[in-house]
Order: structure tokens, then sequence, then C-alpha cells
């Protein structure tokens, strides 16, 4: 889920297009749980193959994805997420609970031929399990899109690599890249341009969202340091937060005690006793080097095996596929070799 800090945010709308040939590190992870919760049958069942395998995570890679990369020459590279911190437990147990709770409802819901509300409910039933996310891996592999195995949470490397100047954002619905310190979050990078709402039963309509850590911190006149304290007073994915403590609330009392050490006592004993051990994992998080970066050519033979063979996937959208990708691969070629030329 990440930390709430929406109501904080300093952001930039902005459109696909000003994405074109920048590198985005992807929280696979996040990305997938996307096309899990709304690439679904109206009744809200998932996408299945004949052998009654999920793809919904495969459809959204193979067709949504690409889309991004040869329509608008968004350069994505998939982060995926490694061992969990412990402290992160409490959370997952949690996640699992309101699955638990959202795939009865919809249970219920298909009973009463209530199409509707059986896909709102639905949508909070996703659960990425490792033989998606190895199918993942295997497409992402046959694409020739690359992908990288982080040591700990995704985000963390996302925001690593962003750092380092290898990407040029992280890229994920989450804001927790920005804890990490990530100098820039893109978030909704998406074609459709909607968001399902399933406590309403309706979409909105979205738009690329560009957020610059520098930025946030000087329009609100915090440290990095003091936006992951503010976090844990909110709530993070290691800790519940103070209760009747939001985003703006947490921010006045830091930009008026500077830190949770300094909090007035009554407010300081509700903290988690592991606090430090929380800012810790934001300031100094599980990262590698190890990860890479590089576009290669599509696996055409292996792709078709794969998608149509494997999975039931139309040949002629594959082939349609295949295709798309040969010609986007060309294009970004020769408009980074004409911005080489122009950049000597």
């Amino acid at each position: 889920m990440g930390t709430n800090l929406r109501p904080i945010i300093v952001k930039k709308e902005i459109f696909l297009g000003q994405l074109k040939l920048k590198s985005l590190a992807v929280d696979a992870n996040n990305m997938l749980y996307q096309f899990l919760s709304v690439i679904r049958l109206p009744d809200g069942s998932p996408l299945k193959d004949s052998r009654g395998n999920i793809t919904s995570h495969l459809t959204g890679l193979a067709f949504r994805t690409t889309r991004l990369i040869a329509d608008y020459g968004i350069l994505p590279v998939f982060v995926f997420d490694g061992k969990p911190p412990i402290l992160k437990a409490g959370e997952i147990e949690k996640r699992d609970e309101i699955r638990k709770k959202y795939a009865l409802e919809w249970r219920e819901a298909l009973e009463k031929r209530d199409y509707a509300k059986a896909f709102s409910k639905a949508v909070m039933t996703a659960r990425l399990t490792r033989d998606l996310v190895d199918d993942a891996k295997l497409l992402l592999r046959l694409l020739g899109m690359p992908y990288n195995q982080a040591p700990g949470e995704a985000e963390a490397q996302c925001a690593y690599m962003a750092i380092k100047g290898d990407v040029w954002a992280a890229n994920s619905r989450d804001y927790d890249s920005l804890l990490f310190g990530a100098p820039r979050l893109v978030r909704y990078v998406t074609i459709s341009g909607k968001e399902f709402l399933p406590s309403k039963g309706i979409s909105r309509r979205l738009r690329p969202e560009l957020i610059e850590l520098a930025e946030l911190l000087l329009h609100h006149g915090i440290t990095r340091e003091q936006l992951i304290d503010l976090a844990i007073l909110i709530g993070t994915d290691f800790n519940s937060g103070i209760r009747g403590i939001g985003p703006k609330k947490a921010l006045k009392l830091i930009r008026q005690y500077r830190s949770l050490d300094q909090l007035p006592k009554d407010l300081r004993s509700q903290l988690p006793r592991n606090y430090e051990e929380i800012r810790e994992i934001f300031l100094q998080p599980s990262v590698t080097d190890n990860y890479h970066l590089a576009y290669e050519d599509v696996n055409e033979e292996g792709l078709l095996r794969f998608l149509c063979e494997e999975h039931d996937f139309s040949q002629v959208r594959v082939e349609k596929l295949i295709e798309r990708m040969r010609v986007a691969r060309q294009s970004i070629k020769s408009q980074r070799e004409l911005e080489n030329w122009f950049d000597k």
C-alpha cells in the first residue's frame, strides 16, 4: 500500500509524450498487481487460458506495456521485489486478510448476479504468486525488455538506480520511492488514462504525474530525513502510525519539532519502539549494483510458443506485437543516434 503522502504531494501533470526516450525503473510487482486487478472479465474473474492459468498480467505486459514503448518511446526497466524486511510481515498479513474479505464479498455478489458489484470486489482480491512472477519474467525476457531482481524492496532499488542516474525516474503508484531517495517519481504511466475506484464502482480519469523530491522538500521546508519521520507518524508498510495523525498534521508536527526524537512526550510514547529501525530501512535499504538496463531483440519463436501454444493467445495479435516491437526498437535506436549527433 505504501505511505499516504497524497495530501502534501507537490506534483506536475505531464503528458506521456514528455517521457519520450526516458528510462523508468518500474516497480514491477506494483504494475503486475494493477494488471491482475483490472484486466478481468465482466464478472470479476481474471483472464485464464484453457488450462486454468491466470493470464491477466501477461496480457497487460504484452499489449499495454509494449504500446508505451512503441507509441511513446518510453523505456521501462522492471524491478521485482526481493525478500521483504521482517517488519513488513504485519502489513503482508493485513493485506491477506483484506483479500479474503473481498473474495467472500465477490462470491456473494456473484450468487446474486450483481456483476457490477462483483467486479468492484474482485479488483481487491488480486494475489501475485511466485508462478505469476516467473511467467512475467519469462515474458519480459522473450520481449527483450530488461528486468532486475532487487535484494529487498523494489522501490528502494528503483530509487537507487535513479539516484545513480542510470534511469531518469522511478515509476510506481506508491510514494515510497521518494522516502528511499528517488530524485524523481513518475506515477500513472498508463495509456488507458483511467483508474478504477472499487469503493465507488467507477473509474476516474488520470494524467501522468511527475514528483521531484527536491521540489517537494523545498516547498515544505523539510529534509528527506524529516519526510521519513513524517511518514512514520502517518504509518508505513512497517508501522501503523499514530491514530488521528494524517499527512497534514504530521507535516505540521515535524516542521514544529524537527524530528520524532523531539516530539512531546505524549506523542513520542505512541511511536513504535523500533522507529529508528524503520528510519534505517528507508535511509540504508538493501540494494544492488548488479542490474541490467539494455534492451535486446525479441525472441520471436519463443514468444509465439509461450503466448500462443502455452497460454492460448491469438497468433495474429502476437505477430502484430512482434512487428510493433521490431519497429519500435529501430525507431528508438534512430532517435537516440540523432540526439547523440546533435549533442556533439
